[in-house]
Formats: C-alpha cells, sequence, structure tokens
C-alpha cells in the first residue's frame, strides 16, 4: 500500500474512532428494540428521499420505491435486475460487468471511460457510490430501493445530475433469525445464501449475510484458433460477504459499523454481429475459416466468435460507520455522521475485434488491464424541526484515488488486415478519378501497407502497441441544506441550496513497446508541406498502377495531398501511433459550482397534494481516459495522428422543472402518482465510440420533456393482491448545435463529423414510452400453506443503442416479463417457489456499436461495415427454497 493509501486508510479509522469517542460519551441507559412493524396502508409508506424519514405521499419528488418482499418476488438483486419495476430506467453493461451504465429518463453518462462520472448517482445505505458499476453485484437484505427521477445534488452525495438509486439494506433486530436460501436453474445456476441476525444484548445487535452463486455461460464461443479456450461467455462466479453491528446505548443515540466483501471472477463479455459487411471476408480469410457471423445468421442464437479470453476479476470491499445521535442541541436535532473507506478495482481480457482472427486484444493483466478505485467519504449532517420548520444543514467531503493501466495488443493478423482495407479504400478514390490499380507486380493488397511504410510485411505492426499509466485524484467539498418551511398547514415550501469545489489531478504516461515503426515509415516527413512526405506511398502506388505510373508529377501530387493523411491516419491509429510514445502529462481542474432546488406543495386534503419544483443539478467535469488524438476524435486523417495532450471536458448542468401530483384514494389501499417534467441539459458529456476511439464531447443542449405516472393498488376486494406500475412518456432530444456538425446541412451524405446524425434528433437509450407493470397474489392453500405469485414486466418503446444514432444500431419495442410462483407455511418459515426471468425469452439488445476496425468507411451503408452488439441475456428459470427460523 502507499503512503497516500495508507495516510487515508489510517485518517478513515481515526475518524470512526474519534466520532465514536466524542458522541459514545454520555452512553447510559438501555433503549428498547425499535419496532419493525409494517406499515398499515400504503399512504404510511416511508422513504428518504430528503434525508429525513417521510411518507412517500408527502414528498414532493418523483419516486419509485421498491420494498423488500417485490424486490425479493421480481429477483432483483442488484441495479441491473430493477430496471424491470422502474419505468424510464435502463441499465446496460458493454465490455466487462464493471461497465455499467444507469439511465433515468433518457439520460445517463455511457460507462466505458471511467474518466466520466455517472449522472445517475448510486447511493447504498448512505455512501455514495463514484460509478453505477459498483452497484451491480449481491446487494443482500435489501430493505427498501428508492428510485429518485430528476437532480438530486442537493442532498445526495455529487454528481446526480439525472436521479439517483438510494438503496437501504436492512438492519441489524433484536430478535434472534437465520435465513437460508439455495437455487438451482437453467445454464447450470447453483446459489446458496444464508443470513443470521441476533442480539448482544438489549443496546447491541449484529447481522451477517453471505452468498455465492454460479452459472455456466449462454453465450456460446467459437474461438477459432485461440489461444483462448472457454467456449462459453457469460457465465457467473461470485462470493459476497456482508456484516452490520449495532449498537443503541441510549435513547438518543445509535451507532452503526459495516463491512463487505465482493468478489467475481468470470468471463464476459463478447459480443454478437448483427450487420455483417464485406470486413467478414477478410477476417475469414485471415483466420482460416468463420470469423465473424456470417449475413443472414441470427445473433439471438448466441453465438459469437472469439480468440482471446474475456476473463474478468472484480473486486470490491470497504467499511461504513454511521452514527445518528439526538442531540440536546436545537430541540433535540439529529446529528448524523457517515464515514466510509471503500476499494473497488477490475482486470479484465477483451477481445477488442470480437471475433477469431487475430487483430488487437488485452491480456487479464493487472500490468495492462487494470481500473481501481480507493474512495474515502465523509458526510455530517445535523436535522431539526419546529413547528412550522424542517431543516438540515450538512457537509460532504470524498477524496478519491483513481489508477487506470489501459493497453492494445497486435496480433498477427492486423497488418494484413488493416493493409486489405486500406488497399480498398484507396482503390475507391483512385477509381473516382479514374485511375486504376492494375497491381502489375501482382503483389498482393495484404502487403500495400508494408510498402507505405518501407519495411518488411509482417515487421510494421505487433506485440504490445500501446501500454499507458493514468494516476488521478479527484477531492470534493461541499456545504449544503434542505430546509422545508409549513407556511400554512396546507403549504410547505421548501428551498435547498449546495456549494460544492471539485478538483481533480491526472499525470498519464504513455508508451508504444513494439515502436510502432509502421507508423513512423508512413511518414517519410513531417513537414505536411513538403511533397517529399509520403514518399513511399507514391512508390507503391505507382508500382501498383500504371495509371497512376504515367501521371505528371504535380498530378502525382495532389493525389498525394488527398490519399497521403488518410493512409497515414489508418497506420497510426491510437494504439499504434509512435507519436504517442514516451509522453506524460499533467492536467488538473477546478469547478466551483452551485446547486439547488426551490419547491411548493399544496395539500388541498388528506387525499392529494400538488407540487411544483425548479432544481439546478451539476455533475463535475473531468478527463478522457484514453488516447485523444484530435479533438474531434477524427484520427483516420493526416491531421488527426497529432496526440492531444488536453483531454479535460467541462461540467455537466440541468435545469429541471417539474408539476406534480400525489393522490391517495380508498382509505390508503390505492396510490396514484404523477409528474410532468422539462429538463435543459447544458454541456451533456457525451462519450462515444468511433471504430477506433472513445472520444468525449460536450453537447451544449440536451432536453428531456414528458410525463412519469405511478400506480399502487392493494384492491380491497381482492384480499391479497398488489399491483404496482408506471407510465413514462419521455422527449429527450439533442439541440441542433452539435461540435463539427452543420445543422442546415444535415443529410446522410455529410463528412461534417461523425455525429452528423445528431442535431435535433432523439437521444440514445430514450424510447418515447416505456411502463412497468407487477401484480403480486397471496392466498391461503390450507390453514398452514400460503401460496404467493408475481408476474412483473417492462415495455420499453422503440431507441436507438449508439450513441452516434447509426441506423444499425436501431433496437425496436419490446417487453420482458418475470414470474414467480410458490407455496409454503404460512409464518414463512418455508417456502419454495418456481422463477423465470424474461420468461418469453425476448430478444434485445443492450448496446450496439461500429465493429472495431471493421466500420471504418464512410457511412451510410457502406457494404464494407460490419455492426456489433451486446446482447441481452437469454430466458432463465429455476427453483429456490427459502427457510426462515
Amino acid at each position: 500500500m502507499d503512503s497516500r493509501k495508507l495516510q487515508r486508510s489510517q485518517l478513515a479509522r481515526a475518524v470512526v474512532v474519534a466520532l465514536v469517542a466524542t458522541v459514545a460519551a454520555p452512553a447510559m441507559a438501555q433503549s428498547n428494540a425499535r419496532s419493525d412493524d409494517a406499515p398499515t396502508t400504503l399512504a404510511t409508506m416511508t422513504v428518504t428521499a430528503q434525508k429525513r424519514e417521510e411518507a412517500i405521499q408527502d414528498v414532493p419528488i418523483s419516486v419509485t420505491v421498491l420494498d423488500e418482499r417485490l424486490v425479493q418476488d421480481t429477483g432483483v438483486r442488484d441495479i441491473k435486475d430493477m430496471q424491470i419495476l422502474v419505468p424510464g430506467l435502463t441499465v446496460t453493461s458493454t465490455q466487462n460487468e464493471a461497465i455499467t451504465t444507469a439511465r433515468i429518463r433518457g439520460i445517463g453518462t455511457v460507462g466505458d471511460n471511467v474518466g466520466l462520472e455517472s449522472s445517475v448517482g448510486v447511493v447504498i445505505d448512505g455512501v455514495y457510490r463514484p460509478r453505477n458499476s459498483v452497484g451491480f453485484g449481491d446487494l443482500g437484505q435489501i430493505e427498501r430501493i428508492e428510485v429518485l427521477k430528476g437532480p438530486q445534488g442537493t442532498v445526495f452525495g455529487k454528481n446526480t445530475s439525472a436521479g439517483v438509486i438510494n438503496v437501504v439494506t436492512r438492519r441489524p433486530s433484536y430478535t434472534q433469525s437465520a435465513e437460508a436460501e439455495i437455487t438451482a436453474g437453467n445454464y447450470g445456476a447453483l446459489g446458496v445464501a444464508g443470513a443470521y441476525n441476533d442480539a448482544f444484548s438489549d443496546t447491541a445487535a449484529f447481522s451477517v449475510y453471505a452468498a455465492k452463486r454460479k452459472r455456466d455461460g449462454w453465450m456460446d464461443v467459437r474461438t477459432g484458433n485461440g489461444p483462448r479456450t472457454e467456449d462459453e461467455d457469460y457465465d457467473q462466479n461470485f462470493h459476497t460477504f456482508r456484516g452490520k453491528l449495532l449498537f443503541e446505548p441510549t435513547e438518543t443515540l445509535d451507532i452503526q459499523f459495516s463491512a463487505d466483501f465482493t468478489s467475481r471472477e468470470e468471463n464476459c463479455c463478447t459480443a454478437v454481429q448483427t450487420t455483417v459487411g464485406q470486413t467478414a471476408a477478410i477476417l475469414n480469410a485471415l483466420a482460416g475459416g468463420k470469423a465473424v457471423a456470417a449475413p443472414g445468421d441470427d445473433p439471438f442464437d448466441r453465438v459469437a466468435y472469439s480468440n482471446r479470453p474475456t476473463s474478468q476479476d472484480i473486486k470490491e470491499h470497504g467499511i461504513a460507520a454511521e452514527i445518528n445521535w439526538e442531540t440536546p442541541w436545537f430541540g433535540g436535532a439529529t446529528l448524523t455522521s457517515i464515514t466510509a473507506q471503500r476499494e473497488w478495482e477490475t482486470i479484465n481480457g477483451l477481445d477488442y475485434d470480437f471475433s477469431t482472427a487475430d487483430l488487437i486484444y488485452r491480456n487479464a493483466d493487472k500490468d495492462e488491464s487494470f481500473t481501481g478505485f480507493d474512495t474515502f467519504s465523509q458526510e455530517l449532517r445535523l436535522t431539526g424541526s419546529t413547528d412550522r420548520l424542517d431543516w438540515m444543514i450538512g457537509a460532504f467531503y470524498a477524496d478519491e484515488d483513481l489508477a487506470r493501466n489501459e493497453s492494445y495488443r497486435i496480433g498477427s493478423h492486423y497488418e494484413p488486415y488493416v493493409s486489405t482495407l486500406v488497399y480498398q479504400l484507396v482503390g475507391q478514390n483512385l477509381a473516382a478519378n479514374g485511375i486504376t490499380l492494375d497491381n502489375p507486380l501482382n503483389i498482393p493488397p495484404a502487403a500495400f501497407l508494408s510498402q507505405v511504410a518501407g519495411r518488411p510485411y509482417g515487421a510494421n505492426f505487433s506485440g504490445l502497441g500501446a501500454l499507458d499509466r493514468y494516476q488521478q485524484n479527484s477531492t470534493s467539498v461541499a456545504v449544503f441544506t434542505n430546509n422545508t418551511w409549513h407556511a400554512t398547514d396546507a403549504l410547505d415550501l421548501t428551498l435547498g441550496l449546495r456549494y460544492t469545489r471539485e478538483k481533480k489531478e491526472l499525470d498519464s504516461a504513455y508508451s508504444n513497446p513494439n515502436g510502432s515503426l509502421g507508423c513512423t515509415g508512413a511518414l517519410t516527413d513531417q513537414n505536411p508541406a513538403n511533397p517529399a512526405r509520403f514518399a513511399n506511398l507514391r512508390a507503391a502506388l505507382a508500382s501498383r498502377s500504371s495509371v497512376f505510373a504515367s501521371l505528371p508529377a504535380a498530378a502525382q501530387n495532389a493525389i498525394m495531398a488527398s490519399a497521403g493523411p488518410t493512409i497515414a491516419g489508418y497506420m497510426c491509429l491510437p494504439w499504434a501511433n509512435t507519436f504517442h510514445n514516451g509522453r506524460s502529462t499533467f492536467q488538473e481542474l477546478e469547478e466551483k459550482e452551485w446547486s439547488g432546488t426551490l419547491k411548493a406543495a399544496y395539500r388541498w386534503n388528506d387525499n392529494v397534494m400538488t407540487y411544483a419544483s425548479f432544481a439546478r443539478g451539476y455533475k463535475g467535469g473531468g478527463f478522457n481516459l484514453d488516447r485523444v488524438q484530435s479533438a474531434d476524435g477524427q484520427s483516420i486523417s493526416g491531421q488527426g495522428i497529432t496526440p492531444v495532450n488536453d483531454t479535460s471536458f467541462g461540467g455537466e448542468f440541468v435545469n429541471s422543472y417539474e408539476l406534480g401530483t400525489k393522490t391517495t384514494w380508498a382509505d390508503g389501499a390505492l396510490l396514484l402518482n404523477a409528474t410532468l417534467f422539462h429538463q435543459e441539459y447544458e454541456d451533456f458529456q457525451l462519450n462515444s465510440f468511433l471504430g477506433t476511439s472513445f472520444v468525449v464531447r460536450s453537447i451544449p443542449e440536451v432536453t428531456s420533456t414528458g410525463l412519469d405516472a405511478e400506480i399502487l393498488w392493494q384492491p380491497q376486494a381482492v384480499q391479497g393482491l398488489m399491483l404496482q406500475g408506471g407510465l413514462m412518456y419521455a422527449d429527450t432530444t439533442f439541440g441542433r448545435d452539435i461540435p463539427g456538425v452543420d445543422f442546415v446541412q444535415r443529410d446522410p451524405l455529410s463528412t461534417s463529423g461523425a455525429l452528423y446524425k445528431l442535431p435535433g434528433a432523439t437521444m440514445p437509450f430514450a424510447p418515447e414510452w416505456s411502463g412497468s407493470l407487477s401484480a403480486t397474489y397471496e392466498w391461503d392453500l390450507t390453514d398452514a400453506l400460503v401460496g404467493r405469485f408475481n408476474i412483473g414486466a417492462k415495455y420499453m418503446g422503440s431507441y436507438n443503442t449508439g450513441s452516434d444514432l447509426d441506423v444499425e444500431k436501431h433496437q425496436d419495442a419490446y417487453t420482458t416479463v418475470n414470474a414467480r410462483l410458490g407455496f409454503g407455511r404460512g409464518d414463512g418459515r418455508w417456502m419454495v417457489e418456481l422463477w423465470g426471468t424474461n420468461i418469453t425469452d425476448t430478444e434485445y439488445v443492450q448496446v450496439g456499436f461500429d465493429g472495431p476496425l471493421q466500420a471504418l468507411f464512410p457511412d451510410p451503408g457502406n457494404s464494407l461495415n460490419t455492426f456489433t452488439a451486446f446482447p441481452a441475456a437469454p430466458r432463465m428459470y429455476g427453483v429456490t427454497l427459502r427457510v426462515r427460523y
């Protein structure tokens, strides 16, 4: 452990000890166990959306609440599972399970680049998590999950410009209990979990939870000539442990310590081809067989092609201390302290080309493919109330160290593949000018780049092409307040303010261990004004075209000025660009911003409340932790091969307006809530994969406008039935001003940038309509046995899954359905459940993207281009036995 981590770890322990010592000093009397009684009506359900416990119908926020039983009935174990219950929420994964992105109302941050923080915040037991992916795992014994929609930065951590997923896990109780479950399912699934809760005394209790889950992969993999040997992907193999210790030494003080550890060692994630272009023929020839899917193959046969391992190793652990003390100050205000230290790291292998040809890949080695977070956070809140005022003031501090090792290894098929593609492109360009490549020396296209580089064939690209190191430190300091004035018995006015100072420092070191000699040889001279700059290219074209060789020098120079930069760009793609070698950069960024909210809520009677709100949200800027070769990301031009030192992007802001109503019917058995919303984002952080690199752009304007409605109903006429559902309409669109794109000139044949489809278009992952419905019915089978049935469905309208909106990445509307049927003892001592997820085996993709090195030619509809996608999981089913003591 380096000195900084040691100091931070010591600081975390010191803060915990000091707070315990300070607050526990008055501890004298014993306290009774707290009541765990469930609410008697839906209207009395409580949430902590404003960092105080309130009835859901009194909170002027659009919030979906998933209670413990619903979470269990629908098989929710992590934030990805829960999207079936929440309209307007999508959660996707891409290259590995460590890259997970949540979106609310069509807004979220693409997660492939850890330099970008999440627009949707994840908070687990009061601790803000730095990225969505940390919530992708077994969350243990969940008490409830709250999904807050719209910016929530006033009281929840930081960087929550689109919403918050607030996970609350079960507290220890003073009743001895033990729970266990065993699950078996298709794809060889087997899982065991157990929990134990007990009391040391009438003032101290503890709970522990442990789980182990395994499953075979649901993706068949064709490995070609290897070296990959695993013929399945998307398997599951993880274990987790969570423990809590609760002390309540007085009636005014409780202290809770928690610790958790999770380990995942799996294979993920291969992809399938959804559109197969002519590049497949080149790959097949190089691989000596079928390297990718063939045109007409069904991607939902779930057959992937990969000759390199996709093994992943994810580790996460942390400790936290939460102290709540009802002080003698300010009328018994409650002081809350939450101190946490967390570490998260991942090592991932990756076959970048998603084929059995050996183009580019990354080994699952810590030195080459490591991402790690080490985060310390401290939150302090003082919360109180009077007859007319509920008030809160607080402070938040976070210190995060981010380390990333990024590498690209170049395989033996890389040079002949890229050479053949570039040769075809040159042929197309020359043919447009009446020049043919007659190839009089019968030199194969695969050797074209060798001629251009002036080096022997096979010696231009190989081995470890890129090995880069990133070390980033970020600190966030904030003070905040959230206050509700009960102006009258019916009217509440809320004001929340937050001032945040974000500071980030990034050290980057770049290297090309293989020397990237092909890139160097492509440019005989670095001076763009020198006609001899592409002397080797001129000679190569002359040897392959008698027409070109016969042209006067001036005509050849004109062709060189057009074709030369493009060919040099292909030979100097980011991982093979020698101009990165030996670079080191230091960047720093500091932002000081205000955010906040203003709300007015009016209760017309006991059953109807309406509210209007305005919120200003903020998400911090940062740095692109990838090689950047031009401001517009176009690395395939001579002007785009010069490394860019400044990879920063600014903060993201949102102004959100809401008009909502919360209504209660049938004596609290029916809740109907609806919200009209309009959100205006400024400098939205868009992360795009352009086939060769990830590029971050700040989009000046994005808007999201729509209606969000929800229902919770326990029909009095049908005892045992519970319905929960929601419907969302959202029109989420880009503004017309897109960097590098002229809206007036926008058309399919435009060459004004890779994002020419964006101006005025619907955002990716933003269906106009989405909805969910869950029905649970419980009935008596006998005097001692009960039956329980749950079915949940989620509808998603059509949307595009690519940040550049290519038509090949379009996803049609679909519906997924989960179901569970159980029977057991009425007192809950045991229950057997038959369950299924995606029981209709709905076929859809999570994310579509340009096939790396397989979609390099001008859009649209070039027959050479191949497109790829990460598919969603197929139907799964099984049986679970639960026992409880």
